[in-house]
């Protein structure tokens, strides 16, 4: 998608005296015209959040590709090798194919003669053109432009600005980084401020360069800042106009689709713990300290119900025991990978009052949220560094925002009052059903008009880019109309059991394509006529409502890692049906059909 971005002038620090005003230039695109003045009571908090989130702008944790020196040398060994037996077994093939090769090297020589005599006249013409053409040099030079701006300013090279929107209770700034795999918002509270002037609420991109980010480092608590967003820019009192600025860049389609999947991912349940500044300084500590240089690399999270957290670190072996107590029931182990970007965290630790971490389970993101008072950061990582938001997870199917629904309605109420939580939005569309109203949402969320706020838990309206997103970006997928013909195949075949450790262990029979059918090979055959066979799905789910194991045998699932990271249509459908029956009261190890589970209800 091609975005262009436009601003009055380049976001500067501007100081008179003890005052320091950060003004940040927002995208004239926009139909909206962001205007923002406010002093800040916690400078330095301020500007080490900035810090950490500029850090998640240019995070970049994607394997690089590596020089196959090796291989092209054992490739070399090899075909010398076959080249020799060849000679040993096949002397007589190899001299007549010599032998008829160089007859045809003989005549393409000949004609290869009047080629290049062409070739010669062609290039003679070219040399004479180019003399007289101005544009010979372009290439070159657009070549060393780019260079120079990678050095010079190493912003301007990633030019994925942050998102910064102005609500009427808070002021947030989101960023996606180059790999796609973390996601950074910081939460301003409307306290923080002193007002300066009324705020013109909307969204923007802001201009936030290296040597922008290089005076927010020179920030102390003996000078004033004011937090300046202005669409008319920005000049240091020297009599010159602003200087204009565009930026004109193709942003991926997975860049878009990750920063909005990201809100699905958040509005997930999961398992929250609760840790101090101490427990997140000594996890920092050891990864700093250590980098692993062989497999596996992971940490494994071993809770223990009113016991201290443990973290056990691979390859390493080492058991870190934090001082956070897990409050859950049942004892569970959760393994997370690209474990090294939690780093990003390091800057705001003295700084925060608790860092709270949710975990949605095996495969799945984690969620840390610091709170640092009337500011509050909040990380989305992906499972790991190499997987980004969209290659996993279908996030919109599992939150349960399948289908357009009511979008139109949801847009309207959410751009009138800014913000709302799920539970607001059906009480104000009460004539639509909560999944008429869920599917909008998913809709809103989708096509960037709005985020997920997990510190507050509502729904606030944004809009990421300054233009309307292509439809193919944000339209219904194969998958969840996939997903909807399977829910739509009945309930005759569900079955759903409580075990012993109160986990609902749900188990479906759903259609899936029989690979023989119309196959001649199978002809008279009783798979021959058969359309579809029955799949065994089969979904567990804790009691903390995170999915602990998952199974089909189907042909899409098993070429997959088989896990809840990568699930077939069947999976994400038998998930779909078995969040309306969390909340039954079942007797252990007694298996229940549907009408089994109706009487139980009536």
């Amino acid at each position: 998608m091609k975005v262009n971005y436009q601003y009055a002038s380049p976001s500067m620090c501007i100081k008179q005296n003890e005052q320091t005003v950060l003004g940040l230039s927002p995208d004239l695109s926009r139909d909206e015209k962001v205007s923002f003045l406010g002093k800040l009571k916690h400078p330095l908090i301020f500007r080490d959040a900035m810090l950490m989130l500029r850090e998640i702008v240019i995070s970049d944790a994607s394997q690089k590709k590596k020089e196959r020196v090796e291989f092209f040398e054992w490739l070399d060994g090899e075909i010398e090798r076959r080249i020799l037996k060849h000679e040993q077994y096949l002397p007589q093939v190899r001299e007549n194919l010599n032998k008829d090769m160089n007859d045809l090297i003989g005549k393409l020589e000949d004609k290869n003669t009047d080629i290049f005599k062409l070739i010669d006249v062609k290039n003679n013409l070219k040399k004479e053109i180019d003399k007289h053409d101005i544009w010979k040099d372009y290439y070159k030079i657009e070549k060393d432009f780019w260079k120079f701006i990678k050095d010079r300013d190493l912003d301007l090279w990633f030019v994925l600005d942050p998102v910064i929107t102005v609500h009427p209770d808070m002021v947030s700034f989101e960023a996606f980084s180059v790999d796609e795999s973390t996601y950074g918002c910081l939460s301003i509270d409307m306290e923080e401020f002193e007002l300066l002037q009324k705020p013109s609420l909307g969204t923007t991109n802001i201009d936030f360069s290296a040597k922008l980010a290089k005076e927010i480092e020179r920030f102390r608590t003996y000078s004033d800042v004011e937090l300046s967003v202005n669409p008319e820019g920005f000049a240091v009192d020297t009599g010159v106009m602003p200087e204009h600025m565009e930026k004109k860049i193709d942003l991926p389609e997975t860049w878009i689709k990750g920063f909005n999947q990201v809100s699905s991912a958040a509005s997930l349940g999961g398992i929250d713990i609760e840790l101090s500044p101490i427990d997140m300084y000594d996890i920092c500590s050891f990864l700093r300290r250590h980098k692993a240089k062989k497999s596996p690399r992971y940490m494994k999270w071993v809770l223990e119900p009113n016991k201290p957290v443990k973290i056990i670190f691979e390859p390493f072996g080492t058991v870190l025991t934090l001082k956070a107590i897990y409050t859950g029931e049942k004892k569970r182990e959760e393994k997370m990978w690209g474990r090294r970007r939690w780093l990003v965290l390091e800057k705001i630790i003295p700084l925060s009052k608790s860092f709270k971490v949710r975990l949605l389970g095996f495969g799945m993101p984690q969620f840390i949220t610091a709170d640092m008072g009337t500011m509050k950061m909040t990380i989305g990582f992906s499972s790991w560094s190499s997987n980004d938001w969209v290659k996993g997870t279908a996030f919109n199917i599992l939150g349960g925002f399948i289908g357009d629904g009511n979008y139109d309605k949801v847009y309207k109420l959410l751009k009138e009052k800014r913000y709302a939580s799920m539970e607001s939005i059906y009480d104000n569309l009460n004539e639509d059903s909560k999944s008429v109203n869920k599917a909008g949402i998913g809709m809103l969320l989708r096509r960037g008009e709005g985020y997920y706020d997990a510190v507050n838990d509502n729904i606030r309206f944004r809009k990421l880019c300054n233009a309307p997103i292509p439809k193919e970006l944000y339209e219904t997928t194969d998958i969840e109309l996939k997903v909807q013909e399977h829910i739509d195949e009945g309930m005759d075949n569900f079955r759903v059991r409580m075990s012993d450790d109160n986990e609902f262990i749900f188990t479906h029979s759903l259609k899936m394509p029989n690979s023989k059918y119309k196959k001649w090979k199978y002809y008279r055959t009783d798979d021959y006529n058969r359309e579809f066979d029955l799949t065994e799905t089969l979904l567990t789910i804790d009691e903390d409502g995170q999915i602990s194991k998952v199974k089909c045998n189907c042909r899409e699932f098993n070429k997959g890692p088989r896990n809840i990271s990568a699930p077939c249509a069947h999976i994400l459908a038998l998930y779909m049906i078995s969040t309306k029956f969390l909340r039954l009261k079942l007797e252990p190890n007694k298996e229940y059909k549907i009408n089994d589970i109706m009487e139980t209800v009536l």
